[in-house]
């Protein structure tokens, strides 16, 4: 059920991004009198799944889903009709079109992509507002487990001040990618500020240990389940241990050293449960573990129970358009950011670019609107910088064709745009092998 609905998001997602991205060019592609003969979702190598033709364009279905196209007539594209193209120029078709219309036809994708994002973007401030913990109310720090960030210097412990000297106001869902992006980060620890410098190979370093959060909040020790040869079957799933041995533990990440410290012995303790202390004795085994899955509480409980205040800003529609437009900013610069890592040899990021399975991967395996709109989103921004790539047979390379043709005022000939095209498409083809060549050595590594 899981690969059901990972798959429909997914699924759903490209099929819209796809869908809306061509109909940037379908739309002033008629707008302008252009002729396009096909408008699919996916590609229809020798066959299709479905099609339509409603006047001058055939719509339909591909069975490759690998993107999807419109071929506008007269236009030099994935297509390769050399046949079209040696015949003389009709007036419908995209190369009899004057450049600043060719231009605005080729460009109408991505802007599509951009807009939707600042959409979506200001709808899910409109709809969902914002949920955050305050970063001073973390009074006791941030929780630290993974390796990468171990051996870089954070600790479980730290407060996080600054990144890149921007102060953190919130810890948010944002923060560990802002991490991950980061030079350095300002923290705290047992009232002293240090800077730690963030490695420059980070990204590859995070690839070869365990997947997970680089920062959490730190939890209480809460029962999940038992183990089915669990001793300690005086437990309850949603029970609290705040007491070991005698002493007190707020967070789970403290019980481990007393745990190891009592390895095969019976200790007393002291749970919480129904929002009442009740005194208990537990065995731990010689694993130095009591036989249970840890439990996760909800932001509601966390709060209820006093570790933290959950702080939500709700936006009025109008308040929701400059918190919509400035998330899209920022994620947009983010991405930017990630690019630039991606093409520097010195950060290693190009071993971590993915493919299909590293998209259908970054849905979640339950149906969340909101997640749903927020990868969406991301997605189409995504969509919209790699198309603006100057590679031919991407949108970039039309444009930068394009505007060299209105500088100059010469046109490249058909035999050169042809060329380039092939070109491109190798290009296309060895980024795609390579990026999903990735997510199958990964699977493999496993």
């Amino acid at each position: 059920m899981d690969i059901v609905i990972k798959l429909s998001q997914f699924l759903l997602s490209l099929s819209l991004l796809i869908i809306l991205h061509e109909l940037g060019h379908f739309i002033p592609a008629k707008l302008f009198k252009t002729r396009v003969e096909k408008f699919y979702l996916f590609f229809d190598v020798k066959y299709s799944l479905l099609k339509k033709k409603i006047g001058e364009t055939e719509y339909g279905i591909g069975w490759l889903p690998l993107g999807g196209y419109v071929k506008i007539s007269g236009m030099i594209d994935e297509s390769m009709d050399k046949e079209q193209m040696a015949l003389p120029p009709q007036p419908w078709e995209f190369r009899s079109k004057p450049a600043w219309q060719r231009l605005i036809i080729m460009l109408g994708g991505v802007t599509v992509n951009f807009i939707l994002a600042f959409i979506i973007y200001i709808g899910m401030a409109f709809a969902y507002g914002d949920k955050y913990i305050a970063n001073t109310d973390l009074k006791d720090g941030i929780l630290i487990e993974n390796p990468a960030m171990i051996k870089t210097g954070f600790k479980t412990g730290d407060k996080i001040i600054s990144i890149d000297g921007k102060t953190v106001e919130n810890f948010d869902k944002d923060m560990n990618i802002n991490i991950i992006m980061a030079k350095h980060v300002l923290i705290e620890r047992d009232g002293k500020q240090q800077t730690l410098t963030m490695p420059t190979d980070f990204i590859d370093q995070l690839s070869k240990t365990e997947k997970g959060l680089l920062v959490e909040i730190r939890t209480p020790f809460a029962v999940g389940k038992l183990t089915d040869d669990s001793p300690n079957q005086n437990l309850k799933p949603k029970d609290i241990i705040v007491s070991l041995d005698g002493q007190k533990i707020k967070y789970f990440d403290e019980a481990k050293a007393i745990l190891e410290a009592n390895k095969g012995k019976q200790i007393p303790a002291v749970i919480l449960r129904d929002l009442k202390e009740t005194p208990i004795t537990l065995k731990v085994g010689n694993d130095s573990k009591l036989g249970i899955f840890p439990g996760g509480l909800d932001m509601k409980s966390l709060e209820k129970l006093g570790y933290y205040k959950i702080s939500k800003k709700e936006y009025g529609f109008f308040e929701s358009i400059p918190v919509g437009l400035q998330k899209g900013k920022d994620q947009l610069v983010s991405y930017g950011k990630q690019l630039k890592m991606i093409f520097n040899p010195e950060t290693k990021a190009y071993k971590q670019v993915g493919g299909f399975a590293a998209i259908y991967n970054i849905f979640p395996s339950s149906w969340s609107w909101e997640t749903f709109w927020s990868i969406t989103a991301l997605l189409s921004i995504m969509l919209g910088v790699m198309n603006l790539l100057p590679i031919p047979a991407l949108d970039g390379g039309h444009v930068m064709f394009l505007l060299y043709e209105m500088i100059s005022g010469k046109k490249p000939s058909d035999k050169f745009l042809e060329n380039a095209q092939m070109v491109g498409f190798v290009l296309l083809i060895a980024l795609l092998l390579f990026a999903n060549g990735n997510d199958i050595y990964k699977a493999i590594m496993k």
